[in-house]
């Protein structure tokens, strides 16, 4: 397999940009076993092989176990999460599927979010889905090749 095209972040030199996201979602206060989770649950959903592969390593590199990491698909189904895990995760698949219905992020799953986390966790938590999304986005129309960076 061969990309489309070389990533657009790197073409257009927003790798520091982009890095700075990172920073900051970092400082927010959530585990970053949780922010892992969440970023390899998006990707799963929007079919980005490259950010599944990289999260699903990173996630391992920083201790992650391989049943919570093949259990994160079926979340709901498994032992595996922690209260306020299964809240950042459900967050994360309410605010990726966002076509799925009327009210993309009901109420009760904001609150569900709410009761584990505060604002700036809060924030982490919407700003690593929308910068997870923006990247399965570049890279599943680039048609990015899992692996391919390392």
């Amino acid at each position: 397999m061969e990309a489309r095209l070389q990533n657009p972040a790197m073409i257009l030199d927003a790798t520091q940009p982009i890095q700075e996201m990172y920073k900051a979602i970092y400082s927010g206060g959530v585990p970053k076993a949780t922010l892992d989770l969440v970023h390899l649950r998006a990707s799963q959903i929007n079919g980005c092989s490259p950010c599944v592969d990289s999260g699903a390593r990173g996630a391992r590199k920083a201790g992650e176990t391989e049943e919570r990491l093949s259990a994160v698909a079926a979340w709901r189904e498994t032992s595996y999460f922690t209260d306020a895990e299964r809240a950042a995760l459900e967050l994360a698949e309410a605010s990726t599927r966002l076509s799925d219905r009327t009210d993309p992020v009901p109420d009760e799953v904001w609150e569900r979010a709410a009761a584990h986390y505060d604002e700036k966790g809060l924030a982490a938590l919407i700003l690593m889905v929308g910068l997870t999304n923006f990247f399965n986005r570049l890279n599943v129309t680039t048609k990015q090749v899992a692996g391919a960076w390392g």
